[in-house]
């Protein structure tokens, strides 16, 4: 029986598939670790989530040799326990692995599976049974995997069956205010089984989800012991002696950032990975003279740098000399290429074209679209022939309500601002003009200058337009739109917070038609509790006449 122990944190960005390169990674943390055992995140073999990749046979198989290679390096040097889909024979588990002496020691299966909001684990993996202790060097471990934390009953088992540290491998993407929960439930499983715990997370993108990292130790006695960098890859190897109980030696605690500079990290760095995870060069987006492209071009470079990141203004005969000029020098602010394809000529082209079968049908909604789906057509022919990634710049706003033109301006691979309402966008501008966020590849100061932020938003799709002209005033929009979407409350609940009841009917009447368009939408990042897409899951058919 060992009376110390040296336990190693790696907090790693892994690639969904990518099992050779996650392989090295886990390796090279191991070598840069002195420890006893090093502990990694969620399924960090194959990358969190794996979704359906794990079903087929092939996957499996190589995440099996993957965890025998491994296994062959404990001969010396440290344990590792690492977490991996692993078929006994009879069913798919999500499982954690311990690693020592040369040889697979243990593996123990995941119990709770989550089953809600971005997750379906229950659609891949079987249910483990309540997992035992695992014996190592003579310390028992509980290792609860992920979910199993979120509820008592399998770390009280694990007490019970006389465990003496939690270890919990997790995979838990960023939503805002998300960490402080985290927080309070491990809390409370340490309260309930009087045991230390180790929380290890992973980080960077994933799709639309991100993950910040923050893993930490809480002491038995609740105290916080350790706390790793958030929004960044970070190996630390942590010091345990018994005494009465295991007790980890303090180490230096990371801050958790503030709102919105966790939002705006998110940002970055769901960008970054998705672009470099998928081997793009760069990103290309239209440069509108607006808030929405501005903020999305400050993301681009504070992501991948000015040289990766290409902007296209694209005037129709209603583009203001103001806007011109305000898409040029937000590019001239970040330092990135500014290509100009003037449109006019084309969407005559077009409608010329259109007029005999139009007639004498007055001009509407029809002629507006057919400039933004020209600026659609000219921005992914730049995509197609250079490699860049086309980023849209619409909002959660626009997005809800229907603001945007399918194959006009939600043309393109990634939406930087899917997830934000426009009043979020404005306050993200704000900060990130007083701020520069760690990481970030862009320029200091004001990166969205000050005319953007006030002026009225327009699509200049045709003379004077202004959003307003249809739409409530952002911030009683976006009050609308947040208990729609996020709290789900009902119209007469909304219009009792002073509210029209008939401008809260109408909004979610817009909420709803516009479903098949969000169906069509490119995948953007994750940053509240119900986003679109794998969160908020709607029939695009839908007859419930709420009044």
């Amino acid at each position: 029986m060992t009376d110390s122990l040296r336990i190693g944190l790696a907090q790693l960005n892994p690639t969904v598939g990518d099992i050779a390169g996650n392989l090295a990674r886990i390796r090279d943390a191991r070598d840069a670790c002195p420890c006893d055992l090093l502990v990694c995140s969620e399924l960090v073999l194959i990358g969190y989530p794996p979704e359906d990749l794990v079903l087929r046979p092939a996957v499996i198989e190589a995440t099996r040799r993957a965890v025998h290679d491994l296994s062959r390096d404990t001969r010396t040097g440290p344990a590792i326990l690492v977490t991996t889909p692993w078929h006994d024979g009879t069913a798919l588990y999500n499982a954690a692995v311990l690693l020592d002496g040369g040889a697979i020691a243990a593996v123990r299966y995941k119990h709770e599976l989550p089953n809600y909001g971005v997750f379906d684990e229950k659609r891949v993996f079987a249910e483990g049974p309540l997992p035992d202790v695992i014996d190592f060097r003579g310390v028992r471990l509980g290792v609860p995997i992920c979910e199993d934390m979120w509820y008592p009953a399998v770390t009280r088992h694990l007490a019970a069956a006389g465990a003496e540290i939690l270890v919990v491998p997790n995979g838990s993407p960023f939503e805002r205010d998300k960490f402080a929960r985290r927080m309070e439930l491990a809390s409370a499983r340490v309260s309930e089984t009087g045991l230390p715990l180790i929380y290890i997370n992973q980080i960077g993108g994933q799709d639309e989800l991100v993950f910040d990292g923050g893993s930490f130790v809480v002491n038995a006695d609740g105290t916080l012991a350790a706390r790793l960098p958030f929004w960044t890859e970070a190996t630390t190897p942590t010091v345990w002696t018994r005494g009465d109980g295991w007790v980890c030696e303090r180490r230096p605690v990371a801050t958790p950032a503030s709102e919105p500079a966790n939002t705006y990290q998110a940002l970055m760095i769901g960008l970054r990975d998705y672009v470099n995870k998928n081997r793009f060069p760069g990103v290309l987006l239209g440069l509108s003279g607006g808030i929405d492209s501005a903020v999305t071009a400050a993301v681009g470079v504070d992501a991948l740098g000015p040289d990766r990141v290409v902007g296209v203004r694209l005037p129709s005969r209603f583009t203001s000399d103001e806007s011109q000029v305000d898409a040029a020098a937000s590019a001239a602010r970040l330092g990135i290429r500014l290509e100009t394809l003037p449109i006019a000529d084309i969407v005559s082209a077009v409608e010329q074209t259109l007029a005999p079968v139009f007639g004498h049908r007055p001009r509407d909604l029809t002629e507006e679209n057919i400039q933004a789906r020209i600026r659609g057509v000219l921005l992914m022919a730049l995509s197609n022939k250079f490699g860049s990634m086309l980023l849209t710049t619409g909002n959660k706003s626009e997005m809800s309500v229907g603001y945007a033109t399918l194959y006009g301006d939600m043309c393109g691979g990634y939406s930087v601002l899917k997830d934000l309402y426009k009043t979020e966008v404005y306050a993200l501008a704000a900060w990130r003009n007083r701020c520069v966020p760690d990481g970030a590849l862009g320029p200091s100061g004001d990166v969205v200058s000050e005319r953007v932020m006030t002026k009225a938003p327009t699509a200049e799709l045709r003379p004077n337009q202004k959003d307003q002209d249809t739409l409530p005033d952002y911030a009683k929009l976006d009050a609308i739109l947040n208990s729609l979407v996020e709290q789900e409350r009902s119209i007469d609940d909304i219009a009792g917070d002073s509210h029209p009841r008939e401008i809260v009917s109408r909004t979610q009447n817009m909420l709803f038609t516009a479903e098949y368009k969000r169906r069509q939408a490119p995948p953007g990042v994750k940053t509240s509790s119900k986003s679109f897409g794998r969160d908020r899951r709607y029939p695009i058919t839908n007859g419930f006449p709420e009044r």
